[in-house]
């Protein structure tokens, strides 16, 4: 037997009412076609579904268990209606595209995400990680909305950008460690250690490499791994040192710190703009915004704690 759903409707409402009348009006029937609808059902059914009084009318036993599955049919369509709805978009609710180096994907954009995505349920993001230069790149061929990367590439790219926060370098290793006791340390003083790094595809392991040149020390790398959480991980436990960015350092004391005593470990980040975005965006804007908010979170999440 096949049933219709306004028919389902009607019934659940003549029930709940009392009158066909009534559950007529609820579903913008006249009473002639409600009472013919009603009268289908039963003949579909084979028996009575409603007991018929001068006062109205009660479901039989049939009725009542036809009115209870209606109601699950009816509440699944809505909720078959609610997940489907979901994928319907206009065209300007394209996803917006952010790229982001390894340094900022570990914290930052994560968090600016979740806020974001919470707060707009009908906007999408596309996330690459990329090298700052290239995100730049394509952030002036107008492919990417918004894009997370080292501020001392920007002088001369012509790109409307801000800064977002710090990104310098440090040296971590596990507390009470060789660190110990030290402020500060040169890459080469470092590389006499067992080190754990990124792997080659990294972002900030390429950026890294390239700043070392050809008389880079010839480190030993115990292991390279595809993400900060991990470096941290394996530095705190005493697999060998690491170099990351401050921001991402616990701050449970958990990790001895040293500077980077190089040049090109001080490293600042900015958020850019691409081309497209120029133009106005509240989509846009908004995920800029939440990036701002992660940054200040970052900020004061590393604050380390009184002794």
């Amino acid at each position: 037997m096949r049933y219709d759903l306004l028919d389902l409707q009607l019934f659940l409402h003549v029930v709940s009412e009392g009158s066909i009348t009534a559950g007529a009006r609820r579903v913008h029937l006249s009473l002639p076609s409600a009472s013919a609808r009603i009268r289908a059902l039963e003949q579909h059914a084979g028996m009575a579904l409603l007991v018929r009084g001068r006062r109205g009318v009660r479901p039989t036993p049939a009725g009542t268990t036809l009115a209870r599955h209606a109601q699950d049919v009816l509440a699944e369509v809505a909720r078959l209606d609610g997940a489907v709805a979901g994928y319907t978009r206009a065209p300007a609710a394209a996803p917006l595209v952010l790229l982001s180096g390894s340094s900022a994907m570990y914290r930052l954009v994560p968090r600016a995400l979740a806020g974001f995505l919470r707060a707009h349920p009908d906007l999408d993001v596309t996330v690459s990680e990329r090298q700052s230069p290239d995100t730049v790149a394509a952030l002036l061929a107008g492919e990417a909305d918004l894009g997370v990367v080292l501020e001392d590439l920007l002088p001369g790219s012509g790109l409307d950008a801000e800064p977002l926060g710090d990104d310098s370098l440090v040296v971590v290793g596990e507390r009470g460690g060789i660190l110990a006791g030290r402020t500060g340390v040169t890459y080469r003083e470092a590389a006499e250690h067992p080190l754990v790094g990124l792997t080659a595809e990294s972002p900030l392991q390429r950026s890294i490499e390239g700043h070392l040149g050809p008389n880079a020390p010839v480190a030993r790398h115990r292991t390279l791994v595809g993400d900060l959480g991990t470096l941290v991980v394996l530095a705190s436990a005493g697999v060998g040192l690491a170099v990351v960015p401050r921001h991402v350092v616990p701050g449970d004391g958990t990790l001895e710190v040293c500077e980077l005593e190089e040049p090109w470990s001080r490293r600042r980040l900015a958020l850019c703009r691409g081309e497209t975005a120029r133009k106005g965006s509240d989509a846009t804007a908004a995920l800029a915004e939440h990036l701002r908010l992660a940054a200040r979170g970052s900020a004061v999440s590393r604050v380390p704690r009184a002794g």
